[in-house]
């Protein structure tokens, strides 16, 4: 009797602080992914129709290599969006046929993308080393989430399946984070120089740290949102299929 009254209330207090944290995230994230995108689009676009070089070196890589910029990003924003919903336990009790169809094509979307900033981070990096090798380092991480994560689905293990598939969500997300640690560095610099600083100093100096702090931030955090969670027993992990 003990062990139950303890169990039911720790969890009314610690499930609205994973909802809170998740909400506070997700209403900060996706407004900065969505803005990258579109603000790169628009940028880039002129450049692709004419033909011309854009003095932006940011933008630079993407009018250079269009196709696998764009098999990239576009894929990679499908992966993001349908993942919300995903994640939601609200809406895998009340369309899980869909929250299954959905699956296929978000894991599909989520290799696709995680496969094409492997080639972009490898072959034309904006920043050298630093950001080649955190692409290659949490590229491989991302990859193996999904397929992880969908080899679990398959064996009916829902519980390591869920895990595996936050991971894999938490972990892309980090693409709103470098964007915020970019942020960080220019406020600095600006700061420093007491004004904007130059289109190349310190974006693409500190580019590929600004990858390493976010991406291995989310890591961390996909982790610790895990571990700090119910413990799934065995026996509910053997039950979840049949309710699945």
């Amino acid at each position: 009797m003990q062990t139950t009254h303890v169990a039911s209330t720790t969890s009314p207090k610690a499930r609205p602080r994973r909802v809170t944290f998740a909400a506070i995230a997700i209403v900060a994230g996706y407004p900065i992914v969505f803005f990258t995108a579109t603000s790169l689009a628009f940028d880039a676009m002129p450049h692709l129709r004419d033909g011309t070089v854009p003095d932006a070196i940011y933008v630079r890589n993407y009018v250079a290599y269009p196709i696998p910029a764009l098999v990239h990003v576009v894929p990679g924003l499908v992966f993001l969006l349908g993942a919300l919903f995903q994640v939601s336990a609200r809406f895998r009790r009340r369309h899980l046929t869909l929250h299954r169809r959905m699956g296929r094509v978000l894991v599909g979307a989520g290799v696709v993308s995680a496969v094409f900033a492997l080639y972009i981070g490898i072959h034309h990096p904006f920043n050298g080393i630093a950001e080649a090798s955190a692409v290659v380092v949490f590229g491989s991480w991302l990859l193996w989430c999904l397929v992880a994560g969908f080899r679990a689905a398959r064996r009916r293990d829902i519980a390591q399946h869920r895990r595996w598939m936050i991971r894999a969500f938490v972990v892309a997300f980090g693409i709103a984070t470098i964007r915020v640690w970019t942020g960080v560095f220019i406020a600095i610099e600006a700061i420093r120089n007491g004004g904007p600083p130059a289109d190349v100093h310190p974006l693409q100096a500190t580019f590929g740290l600004c990858f390493w702090l976010a991406l291995s931030m989310h890591a961390a955090i996909a982790e610790w949102w895990l571990r700090r969670g119910p413990r799934v027993p065995a026996t509910s992990r053997q039950a979840a299929p049949a309710q699945a």
